[in-house]
C-alpha cells in the first residue's frame, strides 16, 4: 500500500534546498561562518584562527657602525716597544709595530688605533698592523 500525501503539505524534495522567503535571515550569514543559536555560545571550531605578523627582514648591513681602524685589548707582549702584541676580547691576536710609543707591560688594557703594517717589519705571532695612537684604559 502506498501513502497518501496530505492535502495541502508539501514534502521537501532531498535534491533542492527548501526556499527561503525574502527578508527572511538564512541559517549562514554572507561571509559563510555559522550564526550561533540564541543562548549558546559559538563553537571554537567556528571562530577564526590568530595569524602571526610578518616575520622582519633582517638587515643588509651592519646595524652597528664600528671603526675598523679602533682595538681594545690585553697587551700579550710589552715592554718599551717598538713591538708589542695585543689580543683582542674576541681573541684576535694583532703583531703591533709603534716607535717610541711607550712602555706597556703585559696584562695593561689598551685602547689602540692601528694602520697597514711597516713592510719588512716583523712583531711576532698575530695580524700586522702599525701603532698610529695607543693608550692604556682604567
Amino acid at each position: 500500500m502506498s501513502e497518501e500525501p496530505t492535502p495541502g503539505a508539501t514534502s521537501p524534495s532531498p535534491s533542492l534546498p527548501a526556499e527561503v522567503p525574502s527578508g527572511t535571515p538564512s541559517a549562514q550569514p554572507p561571509s559563510g561562518r555559522p550564526v550561533p543559536s540564541a543562548g549558546r555560545p559559538t563553537p571554537l571550531s567556528a571562530t577564526e584562527l590568530p595569524t602571526l605578523p610578518p616575520t622582519p627582514t633582517l638587515p643588509k648591513t651592519p646595524t652597528d657602525s664600528r671603526r675598523t681602524d679602533v682595538l681594545a685589548g690585553r697587551i700579550v707582549r710589552g715592554g718599551d716597544g717598538p713591538c708589542y702584541g695585543l689580543v683582542t676580547d674576541d681573541g684576535r691576536e694583532y703583531a703591533l709595530y709603534g716607535a717610541g710609543m711607550g712602555t706597556y707591560g703585559t696584562g695593561t688594557t689598551v685602547k689602540v688605533t692601528i694602520s697597514s703594517a711597516v713592510p719588512r717589519i716583523d712583531c711576532g705571532p698575530g695580524i700586522p698592523a702599525s701603532i698610529v695612537k695607543i693608550s692604556p684604559v682604567g
